[in-house]
């Protein structure tokens, strides 16, 4: 799974340093326009936007259940305590995101300002043979991060095979049923193409509160620090602001999925 996990870090720095060479390739236009953008052009389409980034943002920078199963992976002794390679392996992790994600952020919007997609890939058209080849690298990341994060659902849906249908366990039933969950989701995802709306939905959602507030109360209710002291600022600061994320962030999302479905067409 280390292995994996250093792949997918590689990929994702391919891509996006293909993503923001490609927009400096492009080169700045003095007709640029770095005006905020909204789909009805009013201050409430532009703060319903707003939202739905902020749950862009959360999904980019989000951790998820399956770290714990992760840290159960290692080898933990008192000596040795698996708590902390995993701490400096999050720590890296978040590093490699911030070098990779933020200059994409900054020079993408530097210089292709609000007419960016929410792809930015789909903006950059040339050249074309290196934005094929990011597409690939995405593609490739895909499909190897996606066994990785889809971990617990494949073992709550074997257990439930094994234990409740009484399926026979073993190789075919995993390729067959993992098989089977995936290519659904895959023809979802191909036939309700709302990038934006969804990452800012699931950013706030489903990534927010696992990431953001709830690691932070378990810490509060397990180490107790001192009130008013600096971990008890940081984590109560986390919360307030996970909890708003979770409460803001879908709002935003799925207002931006209701508007994109007026023009909607399914495999569009």
């Amino acid at each position: 799974m280390a292995r994996g996990l250093g792949s997918c870090s590689i990929i994702v720095c391919s891509y996006s340093t293909i993503a923001w060479a490609a927009s400096v390739h492009k080169g700045w236009h003095a007709d640029m326009d770095y005006s905020k953008k909204a789909s009805t052009g009013t201050a409430m389409g532009q703060t319903f936007n707003f939202l739905s980034a902020l749950g862009d943002v959360a999904f980019a920078y989000a951790g998820h259940n399956v770290v714990v199963e992760i840290q159960c992976t290692i080898p933990s002794t008192p000596d040795k305590p698996s708590r902390k390679p995993m701490w400096q392996g999050v720590v890296l992790a978040y590093i490699v995101v911030a070098i990779c994600y933020l200059p994409v952020a900054f020079i993408g919007y530097y210089v292709l300002g609000n007419a960016v997609d929410d792809n930015i890939l789909i903006t950059l058209e040339k050249p074309c043979w290196l934005i094929a080849m990011a597409n690939i690298f995405v593609m490739v990341h895909v499909i190897g991060s996606y066994q990785i994060y889809a971990m617990p659902v494949f073992d709550m849906l074997e257990t439930y095979l094994v234990k409740k249908l009484r399926f026979r366990p073993g190789l075919p039933l995993r390729l067959i049923a993992r098989s089977l969950y995936c290519s659904q989701l895959d023809l979802v995802g191909i036939a309700v193409p709302f990038f934006g709306g969804l990452l800012g939905f699931f950013g706030g959602f489903a990534f927010a509160p696992t990431t953001y507030y709830l690691p932070c109360i378990l810490w509060l209710k397990i180490k107790k620090p001192k009130t008013f002291s600096l971990s008890w600022f940081i984590n109560w600061f986390c919360i307030i602001v996970g909890v708003h994320l979770t409460v803001f962030a879908p709002i935003g999302g799925l207002r931006s999925i209701i508007v994109n479905a007026s023009t909607y067409k399914f495999f569009s």
